[in-house]
């Protein structure tokens, strides 16, 4: 191999990439920004502390860029056309606990009901 064929090669192993589905916030009790897919880039480089100022920066300008897909396949189709290597992270289900208000005057709970 040559030189130049090793450094893209280590150029696109260094474009990794996770396509996942965002989960909603703690803030948020509705769906509503968790229907698209999402690229991201993974960093390649631990992110540097600044002395004067102390904050956090990094020289890879990729961990900033996120694009969003209305689809999984659609965000798989743009990944495998521009080259970049990617995992994708299914979504999870969120466990719900179904809850009666009226269950906590029931007559015979475990539990007495305390204010």
């Amino acid at each position: 191999m040559n030189g130049a064929a090793e450094a893209l090669s280590l150029e696109e192993q260094n474009m990794a990439a996770r396509i996942y589905k965002p989960a909603k916030t703690a803030m948020q009790s509705g769906q509503a920004k968790t229907k698209v897919w999402v690229l991201e880039f993974v960093a390649n480089t631990p992110r540097s502390r600044d002395p004067l100022m102390g904050w956090t920066s990094s020289a890879d300008t990729k961990q900033q860029l996120k694009l969003k897909f209305e689809s999984q396949a659609a965000a798989e189709a743009y990944a495998k056309k521009n080259g970049i290597a990617y995992r994708v992270e299914a979504p999870k289900k969120a466990a719900r606990q179904k809850k009666s208000y009226s269950e906590n005057f029931k007559w015979g709970r475990p539990q007495p009901w305390t204010h």
